[in-house]
């Protein structure tokens, strides 16, 4: 069974994150590692949960968006989790392309900027 837990510092290597990031999971309650004195190890379930929580970040849900979606799992279990994932996709999706239409207007304004500045120097 200890060959299934992960050290704190296999937990941040694993998942690319720093000790610091680790411990404000811990701290906000997106994590809970066994305590063995002062050393702490991480079980599949931490695991699945630090998966998770990467996931998240990657997509933009803040943590503790990130965290309620987690503790739904907890109180109500599977089929409500992914019903609460697949209306917070959705809204994150909207998100997600107003950002992209914002990115594209100012990647358009900049180019455009740039290049008359360089036209006006003589560089194109």
């Amino acid at each position: 069974m200890a060959e299934d837990r992960l050290t704190f510092k296999e937990m941040c290597a694993k998942f690319d994150v720093t000790p610091r990031t680790l411990r404000y999971y811990e701290y906000i309650e997106l994590l809970e590692p066994d305590r063995e004195g002062r050393a702490r190890f991480y079980g599949p379930r931490e695991s699945a949960r630090m998966k998770l929580i990467m996931r998240g970040r990657k997509f933009g849900f803040s943590l503790e968006d990130i965290r309620q979606w987690l503790l739904i799992y907890e109180h109500e279990g599977n089929e409500a989790q992914m019903r609460a994932w697949v209306e917070m996709a959705d809204g994150q999706l909207l998100e997600l392309a107003d950002q992209r239409v914002q990115l594209d207007e100012a990647i358009d304004e900049l180019q455009k900027l740039r290049d008359e500045t360089a036209k006006t120097i003589g560089l194109d």
